[in-house]
């Protein structure tokens, strides 16, 4: 999602579709090429069933900017161009913020900020504040409002972070039931390590 909100604000930010906005394209268009790496890596080290399925994202990210510039480009001209590749990219850009929502609710569900790293939570506070002011001055609402929604679940990130930093957090059932098996396997192997000694010494 980062990839394809950085793609379509860099597109979005090119002067033949929105004037004066060349520090939204040179800015995202940087982004766009960090993540495309992120992704390769990704790709590259990711168990088989990983990569199929990263891929498969992968080509339908591509395949929604390139519909999105074809059409821009082709089928539309002044205003309409520029309010087609805003809205691209303001949808996009609000479900890029709200994907971290899932981890707000496992950090609820588990009072445990295991999973919600400090520094990401700030950054995207940051980010979505300086874009968010950055498209009131401009009065830039493609980038004001998605920006915006950022800013404030950034902000409740943080607050979450602050309330459940401190606690050690519910272990899933899962990590549990690992541990247990990994406690077991360590059991039987000294049990093993006995029974061998003792061979040894009847030996």
């Amino acid at each position: 999602m980062t990839l394809l909100n950085c793609l379509l604000s860099a597109w979005y930010g090119l002067p033949f579709v929105s004037k004066d906005n060349t520090l939204v394209s040179t800015i995202n268009g940087t982004g766009a090429v960090i993540e495309t790496i992120y992704v390769f890596i990704f790709l590259i080290y990711a168990p088989k069933k990983e990569k199929v399925k990263i891929f498969g994202i992968f080509s339908c990210v591509l395949a929604v900017f390139g519909t999105v510039a074809l059409v821009s480009l082709f089928a539309l001209h002044g205003n309409a161009r520029k309010l087609f590749c805003g809205l691209a990219a303001t949808v996009f850009s609000i479900i890029m913020y709200a994907s971290p929502l899932s981890i707000m609710r496992l950090v609820i569900k588990t009072k445990s900020v295991e999973f919600m790293p400090f520094f990401l939570s700030l950054f995207v506070f940051l980010c979505g504040t300086s874009w968010f002011v950055y498209g009131l001055i401009g009065r830039d609402p493609f980038v004001a409002i998605p920006n915006g929604f950022g800013c404030a679940l950034g902000t409740l990130q943080l607050i979450l972070y602050f309330i459940y930093c401190g606690n050690k957090g519910e272990k899933s059932g899962d990590a549990e039931k690992d541990e247990k098996m990994v406690e077991m396997k360590d059991e039987e192997k000294k049990k093993q390590n006995v029974v061998n000694g003792k061979q040894d010494l009847q030996v």
